[in-house]
């Protein structure tokens, strides 16, 4: 064997114990069977609550989705004759999810309890292409919508080498959602509440690296793993419009050139029982609103997390928080209308932690806050979603329950409630909402096949 070959057997052999006797937690979900058909692993040696990584799930992404224990079409590189190494099979999985949520205060003229069915029906190409290539790549049908579109999606060409006697796993990412790439599940792409309610109202503002750009950039990116402790990763973004290609001014956001992120982490196992990571990440976004030329926008994003996890017995414990300092310079934004101030910042906060019984039952608990500049243009008084102050002040709580009666089905019951919403807890829309009548109870089943 060669010595990449060796030190990845041994890494993924150290994984899998550690896995057995640290990380034996609970159900998948994103856990998409294809990889498990792949690896022939269950679900939850990669995934407890989902889309919530192990050890040996992050070894998994990191190595470009490519471990494989099912039958490949091979055949050897020799002179100018390419080599190949495919899946017997196509790495297809299937997840249809239905809803129902109810509303403290329903807005006049709606009823309450929203049925979907389905919410989502997603399909899955998530697996090996080649020995060093692997996506996950998602495309999504909504309920809401009515229509199918491109979801999160990570395709990468991984590695394994030496760095004189360091060993290292890099390679090169293409994905749609900064932060997508990410191994942890304190960051937004894949940070908690991993699903929730489409129907209930949500706050006006939010940091553009919180999902402000989701499915709506392309990045390709670099990233390395020194040790398994220190990992780096950066990644250029351009606009992507689904449905609007090339960028028009019909877009409400168009970068302006290339919009750069960049992440560092280190991971530290303590003990036999604890597993911690701490890291930052940021992104730096000159776009142009509405218009594809002229004056223009700017977003810095800079953000740090935290994430632990710890086993106790034959269940674990799970910690996740991050904080982001967005900082803008509303230039364009103010000269076509869209704001009432150029400068402005917006600070978002999160802390959730998962109690984990075996791999059937969960409990999760997350606190939100997000505050900022005041703006009475850019945060302006509608019924429901505005705000009668101006101000994008938000913060309250979500309460969680899964159940697991198999690996992938999954029920889920969540209560999400709020101190205040959009500036106020009372009136705070100026048409005499209050901020508790958002609060909400989601109930989903997921079902992965």
């Amino acid at each position: 064997m060669k010595g990449t070959d060796i030190m990845r057997a041994r890494n993924y052999r150290q994984l899998g114990l550690a896995v057995a006797g640290l990380l034996f937690l609970a159900g998948p979900a994103w856990a998409v069977p294809s990889f498990a058909r792949q690896t022939g692993l269950p679900c939850n040696a990669c995934h407890t609550t989902p889309p919530e990584l192990t050890a040996l799930g992050r070894q998994f992404k990191l190595d470009g989705y490519t471990l494989s224990t099912a039958k490949q079409i091979t055949a050897p590189a020799k002179g100018n004759t390419s080599g190949l190494q495919l899946a017997a099979s196509l790495p297809i999985s299937v997840m249809f999810q239905i809803a129902d949520s109810f509303m403290n205060t329903v807005p006049a003229g709606t009823q309450n309890g929203d049925i979907e069915f389905p919410q989502q029906l997603s399909l899955f190409l998530a697996g090996a292409w080649s020995s060093n290539v692997g996506s996950f790549l998602q495309v999504t049908y909504s309920g809401a919508g009515d229509h199918f579109s491109i979801d999160n999606t990570d395709i990468r060409y991984a590695r394994q080498s030496m760095w004189g006697n360091t060993p290292v796993a890099w390679g090169l990412d293409f994905n749609n959602n900064p932060t997508v790439e990410d191994l942890w599940n304190d960051t937004p792409a894949w940070g908690f509440p991993w699903i929730s309610s489409d129907v209930a109202p949500a706050p006006a503002a939010g940091a553009l690296i919180d999902g402000g750009l989701a499915q709506d950039v392309g990045g390709v990116g670099a990233y390395a793993m020194f040790n398994n402790h220190f990992y780096v990763d950066g990644t250029l973004y351009r606009s992507m419009h689904v449905g609007a290609i090339p960028p028009t001014s019909a877009n409400a956001i168009n970068i302006d050139g290339a919009a750069p992120y960049g992440r560092v982490a280190w991971q530290q196992q303590v003990g036999k029982n604890t597993l911690f990571e701490i890291g930052g990440y940021g992104m730096y976004v000159r776009d142009f609103p509405l218009a594809v030329s002229g004056a223009y926008d700017s977003t810095r994003d800079l953000a740090v997390d935290f994430s632990l996890d710890q086993t106790i017995g034959a269940n674990q414990w799970s910690l996740y928080a991050t904080d982001i300092y967005e900082h803008s310079t509303l230039t364009a934004s103010m000269a076509a209308g869209l704001a009432g101030l150029i400068p402005h910042h917006l600070n978002t906060g999160r802390i959730d932690t998962t109690y984990h019984w075996g791999d059937r039952y969960s409990a999760t608990v997350g606190v939100f806050s997000t505050s900022g500049t005041s703006d009475p243009v850019l945060y302006a008084p509608t019924a429901v979603s505005g705000s009668a102050s101006g101000s994008p002040q938000s913060s309250g709580y979500v309460l969680q329950a899964g159940y697991w009666p198999w690996q992938n089905i999954n029920f889920t019951l969540q209560y999400t409630g709020y101190w205040r919403f959009n500036g106020g807890s009372t009136n705070y829309d100026g048409s005499g909402r209050n901020a508790t009548g958002n609060n909400s109870v989601y109930l989903a089943g997921w079902f992965i096949f």
